[in-house]
């Protein structure tokens, strides 16, 4: 399975003849984005960030790079070093990995794709996504998914743990998430047509995963979306779980939505303008 990517990226991963379609790596790796103990808020010191990126398109025989960023980042000096730092991150990986790819026996170069995407913009609020995958020997690729919110009028990045900041409103987000994922999980595996005693096992070990990956702690929802209405105002928040995190590789990324009406009672109250009836 191979992503959708945008087309300069397309052509080159094409070009290089890389016959990647079924072959990637077992175990994730992902770069940290964004961390939780960045500073949020625009400081003297950060005041005067490069704005400046540049898509980076890289091929050598052991290795291909597609690197494409959103327009609107460069808007945002800030934004723009958190995805910088992230895709920096994610870079330094592949060619410490395609040092060894000769040693390693891997006919095919290493690969990485990073294609940022803005998901919504506006004056008030700004999100950005990336489903890229790296790709460094083995049976499939790395997935590398991540969500950046910024609030452009505080010059900020909006994180999980700032947008609910008491254990009680996690508990409850993790409840709703967890019904949604179980119920979705239960209509796969029917659909599946599995054995008695082997649908009873899929369920038990999938089930385990979601319940593992969807513990009540930010950490856990890091990576969302702002689902926003017609009004401007956010109607829903999607989370957005990389695969390995609530289910196998086969499953591929999940996303939960959940409604503005069931998160408002938990949204700190600084953040609740952004949102329908807040």
């Amino acid at each position: 399975m191979r992503l959708n990517l945008p087309r300069t990226l397309l052509v080159l991963a094409l070009s290089a003849g890389a016959s990647l379609a079924g072959c990637k790596r077992e175990q994730p790796a992902q770069p940290a984005a964004p961390a939780a103990d960045t500073p949020a808020a625009v400081t003297p010191a950060t005041a005067a960030v490069d704005a400046s990126l540049q898509d980076v398109t890289e091929h050598t025989a052991d290795y291909i790079i597609g690197i494409s960023y959103p327009p609107v980042a460069s808007q945002y000096p800030l934004l723009a070093a958190e995805l910088r730092q992230y895709a920096d991150s994610a870079r330094k990986e592949l060619l410490e990995a395609a040092k060894g790819r000769a040693q390693a026996g891997s006919s095919a170069p290493y690969e990485l794709v990073l294609p940022f995407t803005e998901l919504h913009v506006s004056p008030t609020l700004v999100s950005v996504g990336v489903d890229g995958s790296s790709y460094t020997g083995g049976a499939h690729g790395a997935p590398l998914i991540a969500r950046w919110v910024w609030l452009p009028q505080q010059n900020r990045l909006l994180r999980a743990s700032d947008l609910v900041a008491d254990a009680k409103g996690w508990e409850a987000i993790s409840t709703l998430v967890r019904e949604q994922l179980h119920t979705a999980l239960s209509q796969r595996v029917d659909a599946d047509e599995l054995p008695p005693a082997e649908r009873v096992e899929v369920l038990k070990n999938a089930n385990r995963m979601i319940d593992d990956g969807t513990e009540p702690d930010p950490d856990h929802f890091s990576q969302f979306e702002p689902i926003v209405g017609g009004n401007g105002r956010i109607q829903s928040v999607r989370f957005v779980f990389a695969p390995y995190q609530v289910g196998p590789y086969s499953d591929g990324t999940q996303t939960v939505e959940v409604p503005s009406a069931s998160l408002l009672p938990y949204i700190a109250p600084a953040f609740r303008g952004l949102f329908e009836g807040g």
